[in-house]
């Protein structure tokens, strides 16, 4: 059965903009999934305390047939191959970030994925470009709209439309 999975995309090296739009290229060919909305891209600080570059962040839903672990090898597979991802240390700098934010309204606590994101509630650059795509989105686990978590959310970064 098809799921809609909103996918969270980042970068703070090379070109950001140009890393976005090939990323959601990129997002395109996979196989029994197709690209039906795209947030507009949004310059953010960083998070964690790590000194790096500005973040561009977007969001996008795909309407996929893959199951949430294929979904998962997949976009690691565009991260390291497509974009030469290499560990940067936790919240340090990266090429392409692509994580899974929300599939549908599936909580999943496995080893290697969690969903609903752990920290999609807490990160204004996540939740931004998702309300934009999805704001009446109910978080499965927390039972409000994406439009109410960003409007709720305490934190004070920077996230600023491009």
């Amino acid at each position: 059965m098809e799921e809609c999975a909103y996918i969270g995309l980042g970068t703070n090296l090379g070109d950001r903009e140009l890393q976005l739009l090939q990323a959601v290229a990129e997002l395109g060919t996979l196989k029994e999934t197709r690209v039906t909305a795209l947030s507009p891209f949004y310059e953010t600080e960083p998070v964690g305390g790590v000194p790096q570059g500005n973040f561009y962040n977007a969001a996008a839903c795909l309407v996929t047939l893959l199951p949430p672990l294929e979904l998962l090898a997949q976009l690691k597979r565009i991260e390291t191959e497509v974009f030469g991802r290499t560990p940067s240390g936790h919240w340090g700098p990266r090429s392409m970030d692509l994580d899974i934010l929300l599939y549908g309204d599936l909580v999943l606590a496995a080893e290697q994925l969690t969903i609903p994101h752990p920290h999609l509630a807490e990160r204004r650059f996540a939740l931004q470009p998702l309300a934009d795509i999805a704001p009446t989105r109910v978080h499965p686990a927390l039972g409000k709209t994406i439009a109410e978590l960003l409007a709720s959310l305490a934190t004070t970064e920077t996230v600023v439309r491009i």
